[in-house]
Parts: C-alpha cells; sequence; structure tokens
C-alpha cells in the first residue's frame, strides 16, 4: 500500500459537520462558564449534575483513543477475548464503584482520591499517589492527543503539527474556560457523535460480509480460527489468541487492572463526585455500566470485519498496523456525508479521553500539590486561576508525551502497561485500607511505592527479554497481579510494626468505622426501585454475564 492508502475523499458536506462539531464543543465550554463562580464550581462542577449526565460523562471519558482505535486493534489481533474487556474487566467494578466505595468518596466530602489516600494515611502517600496520577494523566493525554493526530494526518492529509495544535487548543479552549461542567456536558454530547459516527461502520462491515453468520464463517477461515469466536476456550492453557491463562484474565485483568481503573482512576471518579447528591453520585457508575455493555457492537465487530476484509492487517508498520483497523474501514465503508460523521466521531472520542485526562490532572495538580504543598489559604479565584493554568500546562505536557505513544503499534498495549503500574498497586493499598482499620499510614506508603515498583520491574525485565510472557497484554495482566500481591504483603508485614491511627482520625473513611450516610440527602424522586444503586447494579452484572453465553 502507498503512503496515501488511508487518504478520505472528504468533500464540503464532511468538512462542514466536523467544523459544526468543532464550534458545539467549543459554544459549550463558554456557557459552562457562567456556572463558575468557586474552585468547587470549576474543578467539582458544584456538585450539582444530575445522574444521567454524569453517567453518560463518565463512559464517554472513557471512549478515547483506548477504546475506539486500541479495541478495535485486540479485536482484530484477538478476537472475541476482546469482550473481556468489557464484560469482565469493567462492568463489575464499575457496579462496586457505585454501590461500596462511592459512599466513602461522596460521603467524606473529598475533592480526589489522592485526598481520600491523605485523610487515610498520611502526606506522603497523598504526594506518591497525587504525583504518579499527574504523571500516568499526561502520559494518556498525549495517547489520545497522539492518536487524534495520526488518523487526522492519515485521513485528511493535516500535517502532523496541525492535527495536534488543532485538537489540543480545542481541548484546552473548553476546559480552561468552562472547568469540569464544560468537560462533562462535552462528554455527554461526544458519547452521541461517538455512537452515531461508529454504528454505519458496524452495520456496513456486517452487510459487506454476509451478517453476523458471515462474519463468524469468516472469523474461522482468518489466522485467528475457531478460537477468535470464543472467550475461555483454551483458557486452561495459553493456546489462544491472547496467550492469557484463565488465572491471568480473572484475577490479572476482572480483579486487578478492572477494580484499580474504575474504582481509584480520579479522571472517572471526578464525573461521579460532580453528581448532585449521594444517590446520583452511587448510581453515576451504574448508568455507564449498561452502555458499557454494549459498546464492543461498534468496536470489537469492526474490527473482526477489519481482520476478514483488509489483506495483510497486522502489519508491524506502515499503513496496516493493527490500529488503523478502524480507518481502513471508514475508507472502504463509508459514502460522503456518513464519512463526515464518521470522522467526527473519531476526533469526538479522542477529544474526550484526553479532556477527561487534563480535567483530572488540573484537579489533583491544584488541590492536592499546589494548595497543599505550596500555596496554602489563598483566596478561592487564585485556586481557578491555577487550575486553569494547570490546564494549560497539562496539555503542553500531553503534547510532548504523544510521541512516546509512537514506539507501539496497539496502542493498548501501551496503556494497559501503564494502568498496571500506576493503578493496580493503588488499587491495592486503597482497598486494604478502606476495609482494613489497623492498616497503619507508614503501610500505605510503602505499599504504594513498593507494589509500583514491583510492575515497573515486570515490565522492564520483560522487555529486556530476561522474563516471557506471551504477549504485551499478557505481561500487563501478570504486572498487574504481581504489583497488588506486593502491596498487600508489603502492607500486612509493615503494619504490625508501625503504629495505627486513632480511631477519630478514620471515620467515614473506613469500613466499621463510623456509617456514611447514604440516606440523608435522598430525594423523593430517588426512592423508587429503578433508582436502587443494588438492583441496578445487580441487573448490570447478571446481564454482563449472559453476554458471555453465545461467545463462551
Amino acid at each position: 500500500m502507498d503512503g496515501d492508502s488511508l487518504r478520505l475523499n472528504l468533500n464540503v458536506l464532511d468538512y462542514g459537520i466536523l467544523m459544526l462539531y468543532f464550534v458545539t464543543v467549543l459554544a459549550v465550554g463558554f456557557a459552562a462558564r457562567r456556572a463558575i463562580r468557586t474552585s468547587v464550581d470549576f474543578f467539582l462542577s458544584g456538585r450539582s449534575l444530575p445522574a444521567w449526565v454524569t453517567g453518560l460523562a463518565f463512559v464517554s471519558a472513557n471512549l478515547g483513543a483506548l477504546e475506539i482505535i486500541g479495541m478495535a486493534a485486540n479485536g482484530a489481533q484477538y478476537g472475541a477475548m476482546t469482550l473481556h474487556y468489557y464484560w469482565i474487566g469493567a462492568v463489575p467494578a464499575m457496579v462496586f464503584l457505585g454501590i461500596v466505595m462511592m459512599p466513602f468518596y461522596y460521603g467524606s466530602k473529598v475533592r480526589s482520591v489522592p485526598e481520600y489516600l491523605r485523610l487515610r494515611f498520611n502526606r506522603p502517600t497523598h504526594v506518591l499517589n497525587a504525583l504518579s496520577f499527574a504523571v500516568a494523566q499526561v502520559l494518556i493525554a498525549g495517547v489520545n492527543l497522539y492518536a487524534l493526530a495520526l488518523i487526522m494526518q492519515a485521513l485528511l492529509g493535516w500535517p502532523l503539527w496541525v492535527a495536534i495544535v488543532v485538537g489540543a487548543v480545542i481541548v484546552l479552549a473548553y476546559i480552561t474556560v468552562g472547568g469540569l461542567s464544560g468537560a462533562i456536558y462535552n462528554e455527554v454530547l461526544q458519547f452521541f457523535v461517538i455512537i452515531a459516527g461508529l454504528l454505519p461502520i458496524t452495520i456496513l462491515g456486517l452487510v459487506k460480509v454476509g451478517g453476523v453468520s458471515g462474519l463468524m464463517e469468516a472469523v474461522r477461515e482468518s489466522k485467528l480460527g475457531e478460537a477468535g469466536l470464543h472467550t475461555w476456550q483454551d483458557t486452561g492453557t495459553t493456546a489462544n489468541p491472547l496467550g492469557a491463562h484463565w488465572i491471568g484474565i480473572v484475577f490479572g485483568l476482572g480483579f486487578v487492572l478492572s477494580f484499580g481503573y474504575w474504582t481509584t482512576n480520579f479522571a472517572e471518579v471526578q464525573r461521579a463526585l460532580s453528581a448532585k447528591n449521594m444517590s446520583a453520585a452511587r448510581r453515576t457508575p451504574i448508568i455507564a455500566a449498561y452502555p458499557k455493555l454494549l459498546i464492543p457492537v461498534v468496536t470489537v465487530i469492526p474490527g473482526l470485519v477489519a481482520l476478514v476484509t483488509v489483506q495483510g492487517l497486522g502489519a508491524e508498520s506502515g499503513d496496516l498496523v493493527y490500529n488503523n483497523a478502524i480507518p481502513l474501514l471508514m475508507r472502504d465503508l463509508l459514502p460522503n456525508g456518513v464519512l463526515g460523521i464518521a470522522v467526527t466521531g473519531l476526533v469526538a472520542s479522542f477529544m474526550a479521553g484526553m479532556a477527561a485526562n487534563v480535567s483530572g490532572f488540573n484537579t489533583v495538580f491544584t488541590y492536592d500539590l499546589w494548595q497543599q504543598y505550596v500555596r496554602r489559604d489563598r483566596p478561592d479565584e487564585y485556586y481557578i486561576r491555577i487550575g486553569r493554568w494547570a490546564t494549560v500546562g497539562g496539555v503542553v505536557v500531553g503534547i510532548g508525551t504523544a510521541f512516546i505513544a509512537a514506539g507501539f503499534s496497539n496502542i493498548m498495549n501501551y496503556i494497559q502497561a501503564l494502568f498496571s503500574m500506576f493503578n493496580a498497586p493503588l488499587f491495592a493499598t486503597f482497598i486494604i485500607g478502606m476495609f482494613w482499620r489497623r492498616m497503619s499510614a507508614a503501610a500505605g506508603f510503602l505499599s504504594l511505592l513498593l507494589g509500583t515498583l514491583a510492575a515497573l520491574a515486570t515490565y522492564v525485565l520483560y522487555k529486556a527479554g530476561v522474563v516471557h510472557f506471551n504477549s504485551d497484554l499478557e505481561e500487563s495482566f501478570w504486572g498487574a497481579g504481581i504489583a497488588f500481591v506486593t502491596a498487600a504483603v508489603v502492607a500486612i508485614a509493615v503494619t504490625p510494626f508501625t503504629s495505627k491511627k486513632r480511631d477519630q482520625d478514620l471515620r467515614g473513611l473506613v469500613y466499621g468505622m463510623g456509617a456514611v450516610d447514604v440516606q440523608g440527602d435522598l430525594l423523593r424522586s430517588d426512592a423508587v426501585w429503578w433508582r436502587s444503586p443494588v438492583i441496578l447494579g445487580l441487573i448490570a452484572v447478571a446481564l454482563s454475564l449472559l453476554l458471555y453465553v453465545p461467545f463462551f
């Protein structure tokens, strides 16, 4: 294929749709500015948003480069086993966050995840988590920005630097002006734009291969074979497309990576913290779980369609890398007009992902680092101004980190490696500290530090060829598991030799140490059964298990 093989023939209508989207997201940002009077308004939307808004923003914040490009690439590379990232690797953890953990986040009135760790443990733990979170967010923001730039360069012919600047400036504008509300309301808009952009690819792709039955037959005849249509087959060994054992899938992905990401990643939790009351905060991730169940329709299925229709897909470099599965299908399947919607959907996905990272970064930088350790007790307007400057800094650094992602033909591998290093040890420290009142502050810090170093060491040894795994993703599963176990062992070993915190300092932060009121701000409209977080959550988990049945 030549260098222009991904180039799309967009017409005036297609560009008009894209420009309309850019104008709309900027208008939403400026409209949100009118509601900003305090730092809580800027960083947490004044804790005033309804559950359906925060729920859609919660799932949209995850629909970045990882989800759209990465999961489609995984669909082409690993087949139906990619479904694990949704049905065991997302929904149970989202439900757990809503039912079990949001009462502590929302009830304690913390403004961020690192702030919870400061109250539960100590300042060193707080600083370590705040710094590691800030680093992770600018790295992942860079992934979204780089992916956006590559897509714009390949599909539209824009120079790389132009695409980077345009994407960065627009995200920068609506977050700097509108704060978290600007990001959240745009994420709601972006959710519908993303689905509208990807659904035609799925529909026309299935038509091309003869429907679902035609796709299944074609996958059987592809290099994945019958194994490409199953999720649990041959996971008693590593003789499957993912090269992963069921223990790695269940413990590494289903427990450590999944719960680590969804329950402690402030870029997601921040959306729930902006809800108007406890019930809305608890329902936020659970509402998000329902569309999450069905997102594979517009990611994994197109990946499989690309596998069987794009000759040579899976090259190490060039236009035929797995990451180009979606762009290649857009080129091959979509007519003008629909093409503009699809391009806009891709742009929206990258901007939603980047906005989530940047809004999380500016909150943690301002509240957890600047206000705590640099300038305390300043007027509220001062911290809003710092937050806006932090937004600028986060975007600028994100531009720099974007090029790190260039070394990965499948960006999902890169992001999962980041999650295993930053989220897995944090989850271990967090969950043990939340349920075990005896765990000491020193144990909190050392478990987080040594767990992170264990994951980093595993990754370095794997890349150096010292330790062998069947795939990059299998390494991330085991790296996450090793990080979790290391953090847990350190917490248990260190605690008996160090002093525990006073009981009065743990109230509202640890189970059994002062009840968290989940009914105090309940609205009359929230009392109906179909707004119960527990009932909604159990239904979502049941659906995630039922959806496995045809693909077992």
